[in-house]
């Protein structure tokens, strides 16, 4: 049986036998919440977290042939995966306890022997213009859902069609009933085709993509968290690329290869041939016919 040891530092070992797409990987961090630790960046590759090795009451990151981290954070091309060592107990995501392996999404809160670590974006998200929050020019649609990925309101999809109130009160969409959530904590709304999540008076604001925000522009598989474990992701169609100018158009018809394209529809258009094996099957079946024709006279 493998035993863990409390062998930690700082750093993160290559991913090797592949060669991976970092660029989609760029700006991840992991962020040690309550705890004085500085942020990882979390570059392509395995980067281990596990207990301090002085005894310390701490998480630290492991590195070294000879490290056994309780975790360890798997960045490629596909995303970042939450792999636990053999043995390891204690280990959730969103409250939710992972023995083996669990993909994440920035904002999910992952939990190693009772410590709290967060994965977030380097930029946070941005905040609305000041305009934007005194305006009335709301377009709802109904292809924009936030859909409920853990919590009360798990599995459950609200549009936005229509402005949501989150809250307390009884006429919120969606109603978080605990006695210490605001009455009216955030509305989340359409302004001119952007997601807009507004804080109305709220204590502690909410979080996006484990970033806490009063007001925020939201995109689509951003996570929003109410209430530290109601959880939201934004949902919406992919954008059509942006209209190219005629110019742009233009050059792309005269580079085109007509000719090889007209090769490829002529040979389309050409009559099927049956493949020579099938002939030359077609001629001994005639031959040995014609064998037992006359021979059986």
């Amino acid at each position: 049986m493998n035993v863990r040891r409390p062998i930690l530092a700082a750093g993160a070992a290559r991913v090797q036998g592949a060669v991976l797409d970092s660029r989609r990987m760029e700006g991840l961090k992991l962020r040690f919440v309550g705890h004085d630790h500085p942020e990882l960046t979390l570059g392509v590759g395995v980067h281990g977290v596990g207990r301090a090795a002085d005894g310390r009451d701490a998480l630290e990151l492991a590195d070294g042939e000879h490290a056994a981290p309780a975790v360890r954070f798997c960045v490629d091309r596909r995303g970042v995966w939450l792999t636990v060592a053999e043995g390891a107990r204690g280990v959730h995501v969103n409250g939710r306890e992972i023995r083996r392996m669990a993909m994440l999404r920035v904002g999910d809160a992952v939990y190693v022997d009772g410590k709290e670590m967060r994965l977030v974006a380097a930029t946070p998200p941005r905040s609305p213009e000041a305009a934007w929050r005194e305006s009335g020019d709301e377009s709802g649609d109904p292809r924009v859902v936030l859909r409920g990925v853990g919590g009360q309101y798990h599995g459950r999809s609200f549009t936005l069609e229509a402005p949501r109130l989150v809250g307390r009160a009884g006429d919120a969409d969606i109603r978080i009933d605990d006695p210490a959530f605001a009455d009216r904590h955030a509305r989340l709304e359409l302004i001119g085709g952007q997601i807009v999540l507004r804080d109305l008076g709220s204590v502690d604001g909410t979080l996006v993509n484990g970033e806490t925000m009063r007001d925020a522009l939201l995109q689509p598989g951003d996570q929003i968290v109410f209430d530290a474990h109601h959880r939201f992701v934004i949902e919406a169609p992919s954008r059509p690329p942006p209209d190219r100018d005629e110019a742009a158009l233009a050059a792309d018809a005269d580079s085109f290869d007509f000719k090889t394209v007209d090769r490829a529809a002529a040979r389309r258009a050409r009559p099927l041939r049956l493949p020579w094996l099938l002939l030359a099957a077609l001629l001994i079946a005639g031959l040995l016919a014609l064998l037992l024709l006359f021979g059986s006279g």
